[in-house]
C-alpha cells in the first residue's frame, strides 16, 4: 500500500472547542495547494480517510473534491490517535493501493516513526498541510519505507 499522511492545514485559533476549529483562509489555501500538487504529480488516492475533527475534515474535503476521491471519516484518526490502533485500523483498507489519512500532530509523527521503525517519534515532525508518503509492503511496525515528506510551502 502507498500510504499518504496529510496533516490538517492551518486552522483558526478561536472556537468554542478545539474540535470545532475551522480552517483559516491560509489553511484553505494550503489544502488547495496540496490538492493541486497531488493532481499534478498523479498522486490520487483510491480512498481518503479523515479525522472527525473539523479542521482535518475540511482539509480532506478540499483534497477529495479536487481529486474526485472517495472520502470517509474515522474517529480513530481524531486527536490522540495511537500508532498501534491506527495500524490495526489501516488493515481494513488493504484492498486499496493508495490511501490518504488526514489527521493531527503529534499523532502522525508518532505513527510515521512507528511504521518506519524510528522509535519514539522524536526524529520526525510533520508540519501543517505536509504530505508524507510511506510505502507499506506489510502491516507491521518498522515495515514502512519513506518515499518523501514534503511541507506545503515546497509544493
Amino acid at each position: 500500500m502507498d500510504l499518504f499522511l496529510l496533516r490538517h492545514a492551518d486552522a483558526d485559533t478561536e472556537a468554542l472547542t478545539d474540535e470545532g476549529r475551522r480552517l483559516s483562509d491560509k489553511g484553505a489555501m494550503q489544502a488547495r495547494k496540496v490538492a493541486r500538487f497531488c493532481e499534478a504529480h498523479e498522486l490520487k488516492p483510491d480512498l481518503i480517510v479523515s479525522s472527525t475533527v473539523r479542521r482535518a475534515h475540511e482539509t480532506a474535503q478540499i483534497v477529495a473534491d479536487t481529486l474526485r476521491a472517495e472520502l470517509l471519516t474515522a474517529r480513530w484518526l481524531a486527536c490522540g490517535m495511537q500508532a498501534e490502533t491506527a495500524l490495526d485500523e489501516l488493515r481494513a483498507f488493504q484492498k486499496f493501493q493508495r490511501v490518504m489519512l488526514v489527521g493531527h500532530e503529534p499523532d502522525f509523527s508518532l505513527f510515521a516513526t512507528h511504521l518506519l521503525g524510528f522509535g519514539d517519534g522524536s526524529r520526525l515532525r510533520i508540519r501543517k498541510a505536509s504530505l508524507t508518503h510511506i510505502e507499506l509492503p506489510a502491516f507491521a511496525p518498522g515495515a514502512g519505507i519513506l518515499q518523501f515528506s514534503l511541507p506545503c510551502r515546497l509544493m
